[in-house]
């Protein structure tokens, strides 16, 4: 499988296949909205777009960076999402990275948005498919972000099928500069548990899927049924 990791200011082409990284923490949080019962995930272009959906579908729940404001739901935290009640709702996302990158690829054939908790559901999902050609979009610090990078490039190993230790992955986005900013309170609306909940691996079972539906583009989990894997295997 071809690799190209690239940030969002270097897509010159929409890609055949693309797979858009945000650990820390827009896919992150878009995962546990999943988890809580959310149907669809809608990516906004901007915070006027997400708050005039919000205008139109009352019961659609708005998200955003950064701290609470007037007309949003919801923050972009993956500790505070975990508690949220979302069942059958359609949640609205607008991050700085995340969403940007997503819409950014949004004529490609398949899109997946990915980090570090849905992992190997992505990875299975692309040899599934049997992608010859892979962009993975390294979302944050304009494509400098490492811990995307990493995420990314342990997604890549695992979509070739061979077994794969996450934990060298995983301390390089510990380390990473998101993941300090948000341990030392430098960004708002964080949970004291976001960092730890953004290297999760393997947390959920399903890939999330991004394609147009009608005007809109929108995010949905995807499940692919996993063969049989080996002992030593971390999607065991």
């Amino acid at each position: 499988m071809d690799t190209r990791f690239l940030g969002i200011a270097d897509l010159t082409e929409a890609p055949s296949v693309a797979v858009v990284v945000d650990v820390m923490r827009a896919f992150t949080v878009a995962a546990w909205a999943f988890a809580q019962g959310a149907e669809k995930i809608v990516l906004a272009g901007s915070l006027d777009e997400a708050l005039a959906l919000k205008e139109r579908h009352p019961d659609w729940a708005a998200l955003k960076d950064g701290p609470a404001a007037p007309g949003f739901d919801l923050v972009n935290s993956p500790g505070m999402l975990r508690s949220a009640a979302l069942g059958g709702r359609t949640v609205v996302q607008k991050t700085t990275a995340g969403t940007v990158g997503a819409l950014a690829v949004k004529d490609a054939s398949l899109v997946l948005c990915a980090g570090f908790v849905v992992a190997e559901a992505t990875a299975r999902l692309l040899r599934t498919r049997g992608s010859d050609g892979v962009t993975f979009v390294v979302t944050g610090e304009d494509g400098q972000a490492d811990e995307d990078l990493a995420c990314a490039q342990y997604i890549a190993r695992r979509a070739t099928g061979g077994v794969t230790d996450a934990a060298e992955f995983v301390r390089r986005a510990a380390e990473s500069r998101a993941a300090a900013e948000l341990a030392e309170g430098v960004r708002q609306g964080v949970h004291p548990d976001d960092v730890a909940l953004c290297l999760e691996v393997d947390r959920f079972p399903f890939a999330m899927v991004a394609a147009p539906e009608g005007p809109l583009m929108v995010l949905r989990p995807h499940t692919t049924s996993s063969p049989a894997a080996p002992a030593d295997d971390p999607a065991v």
